[in-house]
């Protein structure tokens, strides 16, 4: 299998990494690059915890190439903390419990993040809408709501 140079802008840092040709762009995040926050669920496109920013969009990292993201600005869950601090939206989740079990929470900040990039006070509806591509398995969502709207400045 043939390996491909690629340089990456992720997190805003410069990275460049040798991936086999055709490698994924969750796989590059995780292996090649040990940005392990990144979780891989059903490696389909259709639970949304592999969810990353490119250029401010949410992408699913298991369908996406890694080649076509090349020169992109890519963001991950760890690019979200500012140094070590959690960012308001994470500490929404930690403080309105909308972690849960955790394993879906890194794709669902993201998701939520562009979200309230766009729109700094969305609507529960707007919320929904943004994050019905990202599935929990523990425990449903109103804790994830509640915590995007606490992060939106709703108290909810």
């Amino acid at each position: 299998m043939s390996t491909r140079l690629l340089t990456l802008q992720v997190n805003g840092r410069k990275r460049e990494t040798a991936a086999p040709a055709g490698a994924q762009l969750l796989e590059v995040l995780r292996d090649q690059l040990g940005l392990t926050g990144t979780k891989q669920g059903c490696d389909g496109g259709e639970c949304g915890a592999c969810t990353v920013l490119v250029d401010g969009q949410p992408r699913l990292a298991c369908i996406t190439l890694a080649a076509s993201v090349e020169g992109r600005a890519i963001e991950t869950i760890e690019g979200q903390s500012q140094g070590g601090a959690l960012s308001p939206l994470q500490r929404a989740f930690h403080e309105h419990l909308g972690a849960q079990c955790g394993y879906c929470t890194p794709g669902m900040i993201m998701a939520a993040q562009a979200l309230l990039r766009s729109d700094p006070h969305p609507s529960e509806e707007r919320i929904r809408e943004a994050l019905s591509g990202n599935l929990c398995r523990c425990t449903g969502y109103v804790k994830i709501i509640e915590s995007v709207r606490a992060a939106a400045g709703d108290p909810a």
